[in-house]
C-alpha cells in the first residue's frame, strides 16, 4: 500500500466516502480563509517564466508569412494574452495564444531567420514609419525567454519539470557540509516527496520538502561548492562503500536525462552570512516538534552560512539530542527574553530545577552569553494573517498529512496553528508566516491531494463541493480553436487550461477611482493582489474583499447578485455581507476559466461604478489608462454608471444614478449629453484623455460650452413653468418621491443671493456653503463623496437618503437648502 492509499484508508469512520466542503465549513464556523497573497512560496510556484510587459514576435493572423511584435498582457498557465504593439491601450484586439501550438518567437528571431516583420492591417494607419516605430518600442524592451518558446521546455510550467524520477541534492539536516542525491517520488504543487538515491525499495526515510527549500539543490551543487557528496549517517550502513560509489557513478551517467533545469531555483531564498558563535544561548522552536519555545545553544559553527542549534536538555541520562542545522534566515530562532516580551510561555529545559525559569540565573549557571539581537532575522507583521483565519498546513508529526488549520495566536511573524483532523491530536504548532508547509484554502483540492477533514466533518453528499477545481482539458492545435491556423484565442473564446491553477493574479489598483459604493480608505487597506490560483476561489475572495470594503456591504452584494432572468455563463457562488448587525446572502456569478477573468473584472468594476481598472489581472503602475484620476465621483458615474429606471423607494441595487437635469413629471424626456466630465476644461488642441467608452465629441472646450448652453436652456424652460407654481420643494421626478401619505411642502424661508454660478462651484465651495447653514454637520459627507456644484444641483430627496444614509427629517432639511440654491441658480444664472 503506497503512502497516499494508506493516507486515504486512515481517514476513518466513512469520511473518505464523504466530500468536504470548505465553503460550508467556513460558513458553519464563521471564519474566513487566509488571503492567497500571504503564501509567497505558492505564488512563486505558479509563475511560468513569462511576465507581463515581455515582448515577442508573433505570426500575423491575416498573413501567416509575416510577423509583428506583440507584448504580453497576462500570463496564465500555458496561455498568453497578447496585444500587437501599436494598439496602445486598446484592448479590443487582445488575443490568447497557446505557447505549445502558436507561432511565437523571441525578439530578433525574424531577422535571424529572414522572416518579414510587417505591421498588421488594423494599425497600419497608426504606424507610418515601421523602422522608426520598432526602434522606439524595442529600445530597452525585455524579450520573452527563447528556451520557453522553443525546444523541450516549450510551454511547460517550470514546476512541472520536476517530474517523478528527477534527481536533486539535499543537504544533510545533521551536517550542513554534506549532501546526498534524492529522487523525486511525487510532486504535489511543488511539495516534493523525496527518496534517497540507493533506497529505491524503501520509503522509511522519505521526506516531504517544498522545492524552494534552501537545503534543496540541483545535481552537481555539492561538488561545485566544495561540500561532501555522501549518504547521511542514518542510511550509510545499509550499503557498502563500494555500493555507494557505484550508485554515484550511475547518477553521473544518467545526469543529463534526470536533471532539473538550474533556473528553476532562481527564486529560492538566498542564504546570507550569520554572526553566531559557538556556545551562544537563544530561544528556539524544534522544527520536528514545533509546539513550545525552549532555551537552546549554538552547538557548532560550520562556516559563515551554517551553524547547528541544540535544544537544551539538562538531564544526565539523556540518550539523544535535539539538534538541527540553521542559517541566518532560519525560522524559529529568537533572542533571549523574546518569549517574556511577547507574553509567550518559555518551556524550561528538561532537568531544570523548579518551574520559574529565569534567563539571568540560567546564563550565569551555564557561564554562557546570550546571542545579540543583531544575529537574528528581522520580523515583519505585514503578512495578512489574522486570528481565526483558516488555511491548510502540514502536520509536523506526520508530514504525509495536510490538515485544516486555524490561526489561534499571532506574534510578530509567527502563527500558532491548531490542526483539525490529524490522526492523533497535537498541541498548537508554531510556524513562521513564511513557512513552506502552510498553504491557502483549496490548495489540496486544486492539486488533487487529500486534505484531512475535521473529525466532525461538515460534508455534502448530494452536491459538488462549492469551491470547485477547474476542469482539466489538454489544449491541442485542434481543440483550442479550429478556425485559427495560428492557434490564436480571442478574449471571448471559452478556454480551459491544462493545469492545476488557471486564474492569474488579480491586482487591486489602489490609485484608481473607487466609485460611490466603495470606501476609498478601506480599498487602500486591501492587499496589493490576490492569487493566482483556482479561478472560482480567487474571484470569490476578490469579491468578498470588495463587499467588505463598501460603505454598505449589503448594497454592493445586491449589485453583484445574479439576475435570475439572465443567461447563465459561469459558476454560481454564495457570498455574504454584514451590515448594521444583519446578515445578507446572495448568489453571485463568477467565471471559471482564465480567458474570461479580465473581462469579468472589468464588467464587475463598471457594475460597481468604479474605474474599470480598479481590480483585474493588470497592475496600474504610473497612470491609469482610463484617466480616472481627473474625475470626481458624480462626474465619473455619468460615464460608467448604470442607467436604470428609478423606482419608488430604494431600488434593489441600492444606489440611483444622478440625472443630468430636472425632468418634467410623468413625461419622457430626450437624453441630453453629459457635461463637465473633467475637473479642468480641455483646450481644442489638448490630448483627449476621455475614459474609454465615454461619449466623445470633436470639440474639447467648445463641446463643454455647448453642453452648458443646452443645460441652461433646459433649466430656463423649467424655471418659467415653476414660476407659476407655489414655491415649494419639487423633486426631480414624481416617481422618485419618498413613500409618504402626504405631499412634502416646505416654503422657502428667504431668498438666497449667490455670488457665483453653482455650476462652477468646487467641492470646497459646496462645503463652505453648507457650513453657513444649519446642515453644517453634513459638510463632511459632501467632502468625502467629492460632491461639487454640478452634483449639488442634481441631488434629490431619494438620492440624498440613499447615498448619504440620512433619515427623512435631516434629508428634507438638507434638500431645503439645495432647493434654495437651485431657485437662485434659475433666477440669477440660467439666462
Amino acid at each position: 500500500m503506497n503512502g497516499e492509499q494508506q493516507h486515504d484508508a486512515d481517514a476513518g469512520s466513512g469520511v473518505e466516502d464523504m466530500e468536504f466542503s470548505w465553503d460550508e465549513y467556513l460558513e458553519d464556523t464563521g471564519a474566513v480563509a487566509a488571503p492567497h497573497g500571504s503564501f509567497k512560496h505558492v505564488d512563486t510556484s505558479l509563475q511560468n517564466g513569462f511576465a507581463p510587459g515581455m515582448k515577442l514576435e508573433v505570426a500575423v493572423k491575416s498573413d501567416q508569412n509575416t510577423y509583428w511584435v506583440a507584448t504580453i498582457i497576462t500570463t496564465c498557465g500555458q496561455l498568453l494574452l497578447l496585444r500587437y504593439d501599436g494598439y496602445g491601450e486598446d484592448r479590443k484586439a487582445d488575443f490568447w495564444c497557446d505557447i505549445m501550438t502558436a507561432d511565437l518567437h523571441p525578439i530578433g528571431w525574424c531577422e535571424q531567420n529572414e522572416k518579414v516583420l510587417k505591421v498588421p492591417e488594423g494599425i497600419k494607419d497608426k504606424i507610418p514609419d515601421q523602422e522608426e516605430f520598432l526602434q522606439r518600442v524595442l529600445k530597452g524592451a525585455c524579450s520573452a525567454p527563447a528556451n520557453l518558446l522553443e525546444g523541450l521546455h516549450r510551454g511547460k510550467n517550470p514546476l512541472d519539470l520536476i517530474a517523478p524520477g528527477s534527481r536533486l541534492e539535499l543537504q544533510n539536516s545533521r551536517d550542513a557540509l554534506e549532501a546526498w542525491i534524492v529522487n523525486v517520488v511525487e510532486n504535489v504543487g511543488g511539495r516534493l516527496k523525496l527518496r534517497y538515491e540507493g533506497l529505491e525499495d524503501s520509503d522509511k526515510f522519505d521526506q516531504w520538502i517544498f522545492y524552494l527549500d534552501p537545503f534543496l539543490h540541483q545535481v552537481g551543487w555539492a561538488t561545485q561548492n566544495g561540500y561532501n557528496l555522501q549518504p547521511p549517517l542514518a542510511i550509510r550502513s545499509l550499503k557498502s562503500e563500494a555500493d555507494w560509489q557505484e550508485i554515484l557513478k550511475k547518477v553521473k551517467e544518467e545526469e543529463e536525462e534526470s536533471s532539473v533545469p538550474t533556473d528553476l531555483f532562481k527564486d529560492k531564498p538566498v542564504i546570507g552570512v550569520h554572526s553566531f558563535s559557538e556556545g551562544m544561548k537563544l530561544e528556539a522552536v524544534d522544527p520536528m516538534a514545533p509546539f513550545v519555545i525552549s532555551p537552546a545553544t549554538v552547538l557548532k559553527v560550520y562556516n559563515e552560512k551554517y551553524f547547528m542549534i541544540e535544544i537544551d536538555d539538562l538531564r544526565p541520562e539523556r540518550a539523544t539530542s535535539q539538534s538541527y542545522i540553521c542559517h541566518v534566515n532560519s525560522a524559529g530562532i529568537f533572542p533571549v527574553q523574546w518569549s517574556l516580551k511577547n507574553g509567550i510561555h518559555l518551556s524550561p529545559p528538561p532537568g531544570y530545577p523548579g518551574q520559574d525559569f529565569d534567563w539571568a540565573d540560567y546564563l550565569k549557571q551555564c557561564g554562557a552569553e546570550a546571542a545579540p539581537q543583531s544575529c537574528f532575522p528581522s520580523l515583519t507583521s505585514d503578512h495578512g494573517f489574522k486570528e481565526n483565519m483558516k488555511l491548510e498546513a502540514v502536520n509536523p508529526v506526520d508530514p504525509e498529512e495536510v490538515c485544516i488549520a486555524t490561526v489561534t495566536k499571532l506574534k510578530d511573524s509567527y502563527l500558532w496553528l491548531q490542526l483539525e483532523g490529524s490522526k492523533k491530536p497535537i498541541p498548537d504548532c508554531i510556524v513562521s508566516v513564511e513557512s513552506m508547509n502552510i498553504f491557502p484554502v483549496g490548495w489540496c483540492e486544486t492539486n488533487g491531494y487529500q486534505l484531512r477533514p475535521p473529525r466532525k466533518a461538515i460534508v455534502n453528499k448530494q452536491k459538488k463541493i462549492a469551491v470547485v477545481q477547474p476542469e482539466k482539458q489538454i489544449l491541442s492545435s485542434r481543440s483550442v480553436h479550429d478556425g485559427l491556423k495560428n492557434q490564436e484565442l480571442n478574449s471571448s473564446d471559452s478556454v480551459v487550461i491544462n493545469g492545476k491553477y488557471c486564474c492569474p493574479k488579480i491586482y487591486f489598483n489602489h490609485r484608481c477611482f473607487s466609485g460611490p459604493y466603495l470606501n476609498k480608505g478601506r480599498i487602500a487597506e486591501l492587499p496589493q493582489s490576490v492569487g493566482p490560483g483556482n479561478c472560482v476561489l480567487v474571484l470569490k475572495e476578490v469579491l468578498t474583499l470588495l463587499i467588505n470594503a463598501a460603505y454598505k456591504p449589503s448594497r454592493v452584494l445586491r449589485e453583484l447578485q445574479l439576475d435570475e432572468e439572465a443567461a447563465w455563463h459561469g459558476h454560481g457562488e454564495t457570498l455574504k455581507a454584514k451590515y448594521k448587525g444583519k446578515s445578507y446572502r446572495a448568489t453571485v456569478e463568477v467565471v471559471r476559466t482564465a480567458d474570461r477573468v479580465a473581462d469579468f473584472c472589468r464588467k464587475t468594476c463598471i457594475k460597481l461604478e468604479c474605474c474599470p481598472n480598479l481590480f483585474g489581472p493588470q497592475m496600474v503602475l504610473d497612470k491609469c489608462s482610463e484617466n480616472c484620476s481627473v474625475l470626481t465621483k458624480t462626474k465619473y458615474t455619468h460615464y460608467y454608471g448604470k442607467r436604470k429606471n428609478k423606482r419608488i423607494g430604494r431600488p434593489p441595487g441600492g444606489h440611483s444614478n444622478l440625472e443630468v437635469a430636472m425632468k418634467k413629471p410623468n413625461k419622457r424626456r430626450k437624453k441630453r449629453k453629459h457635461f463637465f466630465v473633467h475637473k479642468k476644461k480641455r483646450s481644442s488642441t489638448s490630448v483627449d484623455n476621455t475614459p474609454a467608452g465615454s461619449p466623445q465629441g470633436s470639440g474639447g472646450e467648445e463641446e463643454d460650452d455647448q453642453d452648458e448652453s443646452e443645460l441652461s436652456h433646459s433649466l430656463t424652460q423649467d424655471q418659467d413653468k415653476r414660476k407659476r407654481k407655489l414655491r415649494t420643494f419639487s423633486f426631480s421626478d414624481d416617481e422618485n418621491k419618498p413613500p409618504s401619505p402626504k405631499e412634502i411642502k416646505i416654503e422657502v424661508a428667504e431668498k438666497l443671493q449667490l455670488d457665483s454660478n453653482p455650476l462652477e462651484w468646487s467641492v470646497a465651495d459646496v462645503v463652505r456653503f453648507l457650513k453657513s447653514t444649519d446642515c453644517a454637520p453634513l459638510a463632511r459627507i459632501f467632502l468625502d463623496q467629492e460632491i461639487d456644484g454640478q452634483a449639488l444641483l442634481l441631488l434629490t430627496l431619494p438620492t440624498v437618503q440613499e447615498c448619504m444614509d440620512l433619515k427623512l427629517g435631516p434629508a428634507i432639511k438638507l434638500c431645503h437648502h439645495i432647493e434654495r440654491v437651485k431657485l437662485a441658480f434659475y433666477q440669477q444664472f440660467a439666462n
